[in-house]
């Protein structure tokens, strides 16, 4: 892990490649769980809106659309 740095999801640029580190305690954790936002799950931020608001991701072998203030409730650590 020393090569590894962690940061929210909502940092990453469009195209970054991560893995799922942990969420923070948040109401929408459960729901991001079931979306398969998982701890271990590799992410791959596919676009960003023109204002920044949502992201598509993809994930588990779908795409996902994710707010910007939920996305800063998922860590992830990117090589």
């Amino acid at each position: 892990m020393d090569n590894q740095k962690a940061f929210r999801l909502s940092q990453l640029p469009a195209g970054a490649k991560a893995v799922i580190k942990e969420h923070e305690d948040s109401e929408f954790r459960l729901t991001l769980m079931e979306m398969g936002c998982v701890p271990g799950e590799p992410v791959w931020v596919e676009m960003i809106a023109p204002l920044g608001d949502p992201l598509a991701i993809n994930i588990a072998g779908y795409y996902l659309s994710i707010r910007k203030k939920e996305a800063e409730n998922i860590w992830v650590e990117v090589d």
